[in-house]
């Protein structure tokens, strides 16, 4: 399941992040990596952008990069 497939104020676990050089590396360091807990903190009405809270701090990411990111329920 990707973030994508998220529910909102649910909690799930990093298990991947799939892509190809410069998309893949940004998210990795912006703390997507593999056993990093993370939630949905919220969706824009019309979609195209997703709230995550992950390590402290909340990141919004557009629905392209949210299917990068593989994760699965805790």
């Amino acid at each position: 399941m990707t973030l994508m497939n998220a529910k909102v104020n649910t909690m799930y676990k990093v298990s991947g992040v799939s892509g190809e050089g410069n998309a893949r590396r940004r998210l990795l360091d912006m703390g997507f990596t593999p056993e990093c807990s993370l939630y949905i903190a919220g969706v824009a009405p019309m979609g195209g952008t997703i709230l995550v809270g992950l390590r402290g701090f909340l990141v919004a990411l557009r629905e392209d990069a949210a299917s990068l990111i593989e994760i699965e329920a805790v």
